[in-house]
């Protein structure tokens, strides 16, 4: 079974997540920030991570980076609720620079993101 982790500060955000993800069969961490999630990417391997670009402690961008040294195969998918781009920079461009490998702006359509993850994670 796939599993992903979620780095999102917001619970509703997050729970929405972790339930979408779940009723879809998928077993899900979550981390509160960039901070514990860097620390469960240091505890297990995952197949995909969900990580919001703007957190407290650790935010996407550096958690992004270091997901990658970690973990330089997981698929990463980032997303933004809104200041995502910050006098003329797009911070999810950047992620996908950095290697997202698909951005989202919140909210997020369940089942486009399930449409995403599966595409995603598919053996190829």
């Amino acid at each position: 079974m796939p599993t992903i982790l979620i780095m999102e500060d917001e619970v509703l955000v997050r729970e929405g997540l972790l339930e979408t993800l779940e009723s879809a069969g998928y077993s899900t961490y979550a981390a509160a920030d960039g901070a514990q999630g860097i620390a469960l990417a240091q505890e297990h391997p995952f197949d995909l991570a969900i990580i919001d670009i703007f957190m407290p402690q650790k935010d996407g961008i550096a958690a992004i980076m270091e997901f990658k040294k970690l973990q330089s195969k997981v698929k990463i998918i980032a997303i933004s609720g809104g200041g995502a781009v910050v006098r003329d920079f797009d911070y999810l461009e950047y992620a996908q620079a950095l290697g997202a490998a698909k951005c989202f702006q919140k909210p997020i359509d369940p089942q486009e993101l399930l449409d995403v993850v599966s595409a995603l994670i598919s053996p190829s």
